[in-house]
């Protein structure tokens, strides 16, 4: 991945904990000026198997990019759970067992906090579409937790939430993390999410991104044994030891 020294400047967590999966070059002026990389890097085996599933499905050859309508017609009736983003179409994988521990245990702090409240919890499968700024077509994500505080102003007759979380969480593997880190952030921060969790099971690491603006106006990085604190709920506080195996 090559990006600017500005960009790593002002991203500056999402790419320290990106380099731990893979290099990446900053350039200044067009210019290389560095490298970030993980200590221990993939083996060619894993690498090449993370690549392969991040890719869009090539459904028969069909073109890796799609419109909306494309998208709807491909996973009508389907029970596999895709993603659409940016005009492509991504297949998920199924979460191992560090990934839904850490989701299992996330949504228990969350749903304890929040009983009785006006925001709720909820976790995938649950499809929410996401329209960037002077964008025609929507992006249709499903996040591994959400918090909704809005709910009943934004419910279709078809019982389908419509509208934005005000918090979602992202719980990475192998197979989502170039997306969870990059593509997902600036569509969250652009679309109106106020903040987002990205969860690594196997680094133990949670990194918290408030926006305001459609900005970054906060981050923090947060591992064992210290507690995640919520910059926009006061309260919503979780110790780290309790999420990972």
């Amino acid at each position: 991945m090559i990006v600017s020294s500005t960009e790593v400047q002002n991203n500056f967590g999402k790419y320290l904990m990106l380099a731990s999966k893979e290099e990446v070059i900053v350039t200044k002026n067009g210019i290389e000026i560095a490298r970030l990389q993980g200590v221990e890097e993939n083996s060619e085996a894993a690498l090449q198997e993370s690549i392969a599933r991040e890719m869009p499905l090539p459904y028969n050859k069909k073109p890796k990019k799609a419109t909306y309508e494309e998208f709807l017609e491909l996973t009508r009736d389907e029970e596999t759970r895709y993603e659409y983003i940016d005009g492509e179409i991504y297949l998920l994988a199924s979460p191992r067992i560090g990934h839904q521990y850490a989701s299992g245990a996330l949504f228990g702090i969350f749903f304890n906090h929040f009983q009785g409240g006006q925001c709720t919890p909820l976790t995938a499968p649950c499809d929410i579409r996401l329209k960037r700024p002077n964008h025609d077509d929507p992006c249709v994500v499903q996040p591994d937790l959400m918090l909704i505080c809005d709910l009943d102003d934004h419910l279709n007759d078809q019982d389908y939430y419509t509208g934005v979380p005000s918090l979602v969480v992202e719980i990475l593997s192998e197979s989502t993390q170039g997306k969870d880190l990059v593509k997902k952030l600036d569509l969250y921060m652009e679309c109106g999410v106020q903040e987002y969790w990205i969860v690594d099971p196997a680094e133990k690491i949670v990194i918290i991104y408030h926006f305001q603006n459609r900005d970054i106006k906060q981050t923090a990085i947060c591992k064992p044994p210290q507690t995640a604190n919520s910059f926009l709920f006061d309260g919503l506080s979780v110790e780290l030891e309790r999420i990972f195996r």
